[in-house]
C-alpha cells in the first residue's frame, strides 16, 4: 500500500505500521515489523481484552463492584468509575463523567488477579497473547500502560478485534459499542469533547473532534492511541485495521501526521 510510505517523512527514528483485513489478511506493512516499540496507552485495548475472555468464563462480571463505591467493572473500562487520571482519588460519582484514567484501569487489573488468583500479565498471556502467537508481546508494568510489543504481533490482534476467536463475538460488539452514553470529558491530547464516547475499554470515534483518526474515518471505528506515538483502529466500515508504532512520544507531530495518514489509508482501500 503506497499509503503506509508516508512514515518515511515522519520525525521520527523508527515507525512500523501494517494495514489488516476483516479476515485477517496483511494488505501492507511498512518499517520493520518486528522491531519492539513501547505500547503505552494502546495497552488498554490488550488490557480490556483480557478482561473480555475473563467475563466469557466467568471470572468477573460487568456489574460487580470494582472501585470506588457504586463503581463497577463496567464503569471501570468505559472510564466513568470516578478516578483521577493517575491517582485513585475519585473525582466524580461513578457514571457522571468520562474521566480518562490509568488508575482505573490498574484496579481493573487488580480486580482480575483477585478473582483468579493469577497476576494480571500471566492472565493477558495465557488467555490472550499465547493463543494469538503474539510472542514478543510483553506486559512489563501497568495494565493501563505497560506491554511492548511489535507491528506483526498487533496485526495479529487487530485481525482478531475483527473476527473474534476467544471471546463471543457479541462480547465484542457490546465492547465496541459506546457505554454509558452522552457523558462529557477531555479526550488526551485533542481536548474536551462535549460527548466523550467510549466503549469497554475501546475508545469509539463517533463524532469527535478534533481526534486522531480521519475525517473520512466512520463514527464505528474504535481503538486507543499511546503517548508513546502509538495507535490502533478499526474501521468496521471498510472491514480493516491499521497499525501504527514509533518511538517518538505523540505530541503536535501526530495530532498533524495522524488524521491524513488515516484518510490516505481509508482512499486506498476504497479504490481496492
Amino acid at each position: 500500500m503506497k499509503s503506509l510510505q508516508k512514515i518515511e517523512s515522519w520525525p521520527v527514528d523508527h515507525a512500523a505500521v501494517s494495514v489488516v483485513t476483516a479476515d485477517g489478511e496483511v494488505l501492507g506493512t511498512a518499517g520493520d515489523q518486528d522491531r519492539r516499540f513501547r505500547l503505552a496507552s494502546v495497552t488498554k485495548l490488550l488490557s480490556a481484552y483480557a478482561v473480555l475472555v475473563s467475563l466469557d468464563e466467568g471470572a468477573l462480571e460487568l456489574d460487580q463492584p470494582a472501585g470506588p463505591e457504586g463503581s463497577t467493572v463496567r464503569h471501570l473500562l468505559a472510564h466513568s468509575g470516578g478516578y483521577d487520571f493517575g491517582e485513585r482519588t475519585i473525582r466524580y460519582t461513578p457514571g457522571t463523567r468520562r474521566l480518562y484514567s490509568n488508575a482505573g484501569f490498574e484496579v481493573l487489573g487488580e480486580t482480575l488477579e483477585q478473582a483468579t488468583g493469577m497476576a494480571f500479565g500471566e492472565y493477558l498471556r495465557e488467555g490472550v497473547l499465547v493463543p494469538l502467537g503474539m510472542s514478543s508481546t510483553t506486559l512489563e508494568g501497568s495494565p493501563a500502560a505497560g506491554a511492548v510489543s511489535t507491528a506483526a504481533d498487533l496485526s495479529r490482534f487487530a485481525a482478531e478485534l475483527q473476527a473474534p476467536t476467544l471471546t463471543d463475538p457479541g462480547r465484542l460488539t457490546e465492547a465496541t459499542q459506546v457505554v454509558f452514553p452522552g457523558l462529557a470529558g477531555v479526550l488526551p491530547g485533542f481536548g474536551r469533547q462535549k460527548e466523550n464516547d467510549w466503549g469497554l475499554g475501546f475508545e469509539i470515534r463517533a463524532q469527535k473532534s478534533p481526534h486522531w483518526t480521519g475525517a473520512n474515518s466512520s463514527p464505528a471505528t474504535f481503538g486507543h492511541f499511546g503517548q508513546s506515538g502509538t495507535f490502533l483502529w478499526v474501521d468496521p466500515a471498510v472491514r480493516a485495521a491499521a497499525v501504527c508504532l514509533t518511538d517518538r512520544d505523540f505530541g503536535p507531530w501526530a495530532a498533524e501526521v495522524w488524521p491524513p495518514f488515516t484518510d490516505e489509508i481509508l482512499a486506498e482501500l476504497a479504490d481496492r
